[in-house]
C-alpha cells in the first residue's frame, strides 16, 4: 500500500490515464444518451410546436449535459477522497472541479507525490467540454434550420393571404 501514498510519475500518469478513461468512456455513453433522447424529441416538433415546448427541450438537454459533466467529476474526486490524497470529500471536489474547469484557483492543492493528476483531470475536462460543445453546436444548427423553415413558411402563408386579400379587394370593384 507504500507506492499508492507516495507513488512515482510514471504509477501518477498511470492512475491518471486511467481515470482519464473511465471519464471520457462515461462521457461517450452519456453524450450517445443525451443525443438520442433530444432526436427522439426532436423527431415529434412540427411547425406549430409551442416556443416554451422547444425551449423546454433545449433547457432540459442542457439540464442533462450539466449533470453528466458533475458525475464525471465525481468520478475524479472518490478516488482522491477515499485513498486520502485529498482529506474531505468537499475539498476533493471543490479540487476537481477547479481542475476539471481549469479555473485553477489553487485553494485546495493536491501532495507533491500527486500533482500530476491536477494537469491530466484538466485534460479530461477540456476533451469532454469540447465534446460537449461540439453536441450543443448541433443542437443549435436544428434549431436554427427549424426556425429559418417555421419563417419561411409564414412568409408563404402571408403571401398567399395577401393575394386572397387583394382578389376580394379586385372582385369588389
Amino acid at each position: 500500500m507504500e507506492h499508492l501514498s507516495n507513488p512515482n510519475p510514471l504509477f501518477e500518469i498511470f492512475v491518471g490515464t486511467l481515470i482519464l478513461i473511465v471519464v471520457i468512456f462515461v462521457h461517450g455513453v452519456g453524450i450517445r444518451s443525451i443525443s438520442l433522447q433530444f432526436s427522439k424529441s426532436w423527431a415529434q416538433v412540427t411547425s406549430v410546436t409551442p416556443h416554451w415546448r422547444l425551449n423546454l427541450m433545449l433547457a432540459v438537454t442542457i439540464a442533462a449535459l450539466a449533470l453528466l459533466h458533475f458525475a464525471e467529476t465525481l468520478i475524479w474526486a472518490v478516488p482522491l477522497y477515499v485513498r486520502e490524497i485529498i482529506p474531505s470529500m468537499r475539498d476533493s471536489y471543490y479540487y476537481v472541479l477547479e481542475s476539471y474547469t481549469t479555473l485553477g484557483e489553487g485553494n485546495v492543492t493536491l501532495p507533491d507525490t500527486w500533482r500530476l493528476l491536477g494537469p491530466i483531470i484538466a485534460m479530461s475536462g477540456l476533451f469532454t467540454f469540447g465534446w460537449t460543445g461540439s453536441v450543443l453546436v448541433s443542437i443549435m444548427t436544428d434549431f436554427d434550420k427549424f426556425d429559418k423553415l417555421r419563417a419561411r413558411r409564414e412568409r408563404v402563408e402571408e403571401a398567399k393571404g395577401g393575394q386572397k386579400a387583394d382578389l376580394r379587394v379586385s372582385a369588389a370593384y
